[in-house]
């Protein structure tokens, strides 16, 4: 497989689900601003919408969407239980927090990437998010991860989008439940290489 990325970007994400799975992989760093690949390839033709992550799989199939691909990686090696069981509860509690990290957490912050939006919508932006991230704090109250204490897809996909946090410079201080779990996903072997191999670290 091949995961084209972007350094730090929603595609860390999938990189370290890969890496979590132990599946053979290869990264492609992308420009986003240019749609070029690190080898200079028109990053369109790979994949239409221009926006990482991208899975290249063995077979030549692209799939795109980091949700989905996470869950796609999971289900290639389900002894790994980066994934609850399907059909399980637990399984369809790890895909609400998939889809509350995507579009309350992940979208929340799009506003805060675009030079173009005003300073006004950007401090009611940040409000928005700080009260988002004292939900997540509170539901990680007496938990090693967000679905107990075995780490899932869901896990990497929150660790990637709090690293904009601190990015962003978002005053976490207070979120002592939030701070001791982003430690704990990031002692991690499997993050650890992730970071490292995207020059993170």
């Amino acid at each position: 497989m091949k995961l084209y990325y972007k350094p730090g970007a929603c595609s860390l994400s999938p990189h370290i689900v890969l890496r979590e799975a132990g599946i053979d992989f290869t990264i492609t760093r992308v420009d986003l601003a240019t749609k070029k690949t690190e080898q200079g390839d028109d990053f369109f033709q790979v994949n239409p919408k221009g926006q990482i992550p991208t899975l290249l799989l063995d077979d030549g199939t692209i799939l795109t969407e980091g949700v989905a691909i996470v869950q796609y990686i999971a289900d290639q090696k389900p002894d790994r239980q980066l994934l609850p069981e399907v059909g399980s509860l637990a399984r369809y509690h790890a895909l609400e927090w998939l889809n509350y990290v995507a579009t309350e957490l992940h979208k929340g912050f799009s506003p805060l990437f675009n030079p173009k939006t005003p300073d006004e919508f950007k401090v009611v932006t940040r409000e928005a998010l700080d009260k988002k991230f004292a939900y997540v704090n509170s539901s990680l109250k007496g938990k090693q991860f967000l679905l107990g204490n075995r780490f899932s897809v869901a896990d990497a996909y929150l660790f990637t989008v709090m690293g904009w946090a601190k990015a962003l410079k978002f005053d976490l201080s207070a979120l002592s439940d939030l701070n001791e779990y982003l430690d704990r996903v990031a002692s991690r072997p499997a993050v650890d290489a992730a970071l490292v191999a995207e020059g993170l670290k």
